[in-house]
């Protein structure tokens, strides 16, 4: 079974985007390269803010989907109560 994951990225402009992907730390080097979404090209660089954890492929692109219709305040909301590190750079939530 392959874990993938939902992800928010908070951007150096301060705005948010959401993804999914099957691994969150080459996914945020990706984004940060400038290979990442065409949103976050310019918006570099991005600081990872929230995941969630799920079983398979299709799970993690629903919850994308539910995520990226919420407003700005629910997703604020949401990353508070992750409460990732942004000090250490190591990733820390759900499954960790």
């Amino acid at each position: 079974m392959e874990v993938s994951y939902t992800y928010i990225v908070r951007c150096s402009d301060g705005t948010y985007y959401t993804g999914w992907t099957n691994s969150l730390e080459k996914r945020i080097r990706v984004h940060n390269s400038g290979r990442g979404a065409k949103y976050t090209r310019s918006r570099r660089p991005v600081e990872l803010v929230y995941f969630e954890t799920f079983g398979n492929k299709a799970e993690a692109m629903r919850r994308e989907a539910a995520i990226k219709k919420l407003d700005r305040s629910q997703k604020e909301s949401l990353v508070e109560k992750m409460g990732l590190e942004k000090e250490t750079g190591r990733v820390y939530g759900q499954g960790q």
